[in-house]
């Protein structure tokens, strides 16, 4: 008999006692709270217990997949303690993944850019719990997930477990995409944990003391010592340029009779290397790629890997296909989704995306209270076109059938707030608001006149959706949804009372919460030989030497603790002073 039950059956045998209030503390799963019992006669018998008890306060159960940038951020900013939290992720730390390629060449170590996830939610004040377990199913009808322990030990066959929740935040990252490549999967390196910096790392050794030993040949010492970088993105172009100075600046000098077998080829299957920065920076880390001796080959697409060779094939002068030895090579081409992602999608009827597919304000469509964020996930965005109807009949408050300046300024706002497509369209038609658009669609009349039917402000609104993008899969995206969806959960029952966000095209009110906006603040790319590129906001593109100290203070004032901090500034510093560790530990 639960201490429930016993309660209960005293004020049962004590009728005396039948009016007393009595304030039972509860802890249990879900949470705990407070439970309020006003009449001992409900108890009946022990399979009818507490028919008329109250709960009072009992905290919500927040479940959080994944310790990335998206769920750290969320649980480091989660502040209201209103909530019962559960993190479970297979690896239990937070990794500064934008650090790999430097753990790579041992520029930095491993452990320090790692902060333990349960010291990072020990200092709040919230109840927060973490169970070392990779998820294998989400149940959104029983609002259940089942995970699985990663711990190899002997469980009694208890290592799968189900937990319930009330809100279910996945942030479980993504999985490198080998695009179905064969050969790819057995062959190559991924770069996206840390122990997949530490593979490389030891990789790199073991092929510089292969080709160290006197009885190979000059040709299998030219294959061993020939590093494929497949990707011309970030990671891959950082990784090359890390490689590049781990060889010539500290490797050349413990292994000299290897110089002149050492290759490092960049394969990239697009005309350019980064393609997402400013001209000015690609054709900058080309040609200094070029100097630096690194096989740049654009336009090619690898098609098959074996244990020695790979074979690529020239998207120009005919789609020639080529085969090259290799002693390593690192697939760095991108991401894609977990398995467990894609069986959650084809349960919701999500079945034609990349991603899980989200609304504004980070909720999975077609679920209830499931959130998604970071690289697991994507944002889509309304198209304005699919709701002018409802625009048009929101604005037009007098039902004359056509409107005004004036009517479109009263909703302007919450229009701009609710589809972000059409100022990014305004700033490129070099327009200042919505009813510069709706003049311009009018033609020569007043501004204070103009008049404008359905039809005619379908026709002004028709280019606006071609502006809308996918936000990138970057940590700088996933930090910010991490702490936008925190501060809602923060502000929950605040925001339920009086809501904030843009008033509902279809449908009275207001939502809940403004919608999810991302602010790009830069991107960097390390070029070798301390010297980096950043395109920065408002177009501002940097590129030399004082750019690799900016990328410096940047990368250490977003470590995630003090103590990460200062062992990444010290690894630099020991690197400058001694040198890279070219040890295979």
């Amino acid at each position: 008999m639960t201490i429930y039950e016993k309660v209960c059956k005293t004020f049962y045998n004590n009728p005396s006692l039948s009016k007393i209030l009595v304030v039972v503390a509860v802890s249990g799963g879900a949470g705990g709270g407070l439970l309020a019992y006003s009449d001992s006669k409900s108890y009946q018998a022990e399979n009818d217990v507490f028919p008329q008890l109250e709960v009072v306060n009992k905290k919500k159960k927040v479940v959080v997949l994944g310790t990335g940038w998206a769920g750290t951020s969320f649980l480091k900013n989660l502040k209201n303690p209103s909530y019962d939290v559960h993190v479970i992720s297979p690896r239990n730390y937070f990794a500064f993944t934008p650090l790999l390629p430097s753990v790579t060449c041992g520029t930095v170590e491993a452990r320090s850019i790692c902060e333990p996830i349960r010291k990072l939610v020990n200092k709040k004040d919230l109840s927060v719990s973490y169970w070392e377990a990779e998820c294998l199913s989400i149940d959104p009808e029983r609002k259940k997930v089942t995970c699985r322990s990663t711990q190899n030990a002997d469980l009694n066959g208890k290592a799968e477990f189900s937990v319930d929740y009330d809100y279910l935040v996945i942030a479980m990252g993504a999985r490198s995409n080998t695009f179905n490549t064969p050969g790819v999967e057995e062959n190559a390196h991924f770069l996206k944990e840390v122990e997949d910096a530490q593979k490389i790392r030891q990789s790199i050794i073991d092929c510089f003391e292969k080709a160290a030993l006197p009885t190979l040949s000059e040709e299998e010492k030219k294959r061993i010592l020939h590093f494929v970088v497949v990707g011309g993105g970030p990671t891959g172009v950082e990784f090359a340029a890390e490689l590049h100075d781990f060889v010539n600046e500290d490797l050349v000098k413990l292994y000299p009779k290897a110089k002149e077998f050492v290759k490092i080829t960049l394969l990239e299957a697009t005309d350019h290397i980064l393609n997402m920065f400013d001209k000015r920076i690609t054709a900058f880390a080309e040609d200094k790629f070029h100097r630096d001796g690194i096989n740049l080959q654009t336009g090619s697409m690898v098609v098959k890997v074996t244990d020695k060779d790979i074979s690529t094939k020239a998207l120009k002068n005919g789609g020639v296909i080529s085969s090259m030895p290799y002693g390593m090579l690192v697939w760095s081409t991108g991401i894609g989704t977990r398995p467990v992602i894609m069986n959650f999608m084809k349960q919701i009827g999500q079945t034609n995306r990349r991603a899980l597919g989200t609304d504004e304000w980070l909720r999975v469509e077609g679920t209830g209270e499931i959130y998604a964020l970071g690289d697991c996930a994507t944002i889509i965005q309304r198209k304005v076109l699919e709701d002018i109807a409802d625009i048009f009949k929101k604005a037009d408050k007098d039902n004359s059938g056509t409107l005004t300046v004036k009517e479109m300024q009263d909703v302007v706002d919450d229009i701009l707030e609710r589809y972000p497509q059409i100022e990014l369209y305004l700033k490129n038609r070099h327009m200042k608001s919505i009813t510069d658009l709706m003049t311009d669609a009018k033609g020569d009349a007043k501004k204070e006149a103009v008049e404008l039917n359905i039809e005619e402000l379908r026709a002004a609104f028709s280019q606006v959706d071609s502006q809308m993008k996918n936000l990138p899969a970057t940590a700088q995206v996933a930090a910010q949804q991490g702490t936008y969806l925190a501060d809602c959960f923060n502000r929950m029952e605040e925001c339920e009372k009086n809501p904030e966000g843009p008033i509902r095209i279809r449908g009275e009110g207001r939502h809940r919460f403004k919608p999810f906006r991302y602010k790009h603040f830069g991107q960097f790319a390390p070029l070798g030989g301390e010297q980096a590129a950043a395109q920065l906001p408002g177009d501002w593109v940097s590129i030399g030497h004082s750019t690799q100290w900016l990328w410096y203070s940047v990368y250490a004032s977003k470590q995630v603790s003090w103590r990460t901090r200062a062992l990444v500034v010290g690894d630099w510093s020991r690197r400058f002073i001694f040198g890279r560790d070219s040890s295979r530990i």
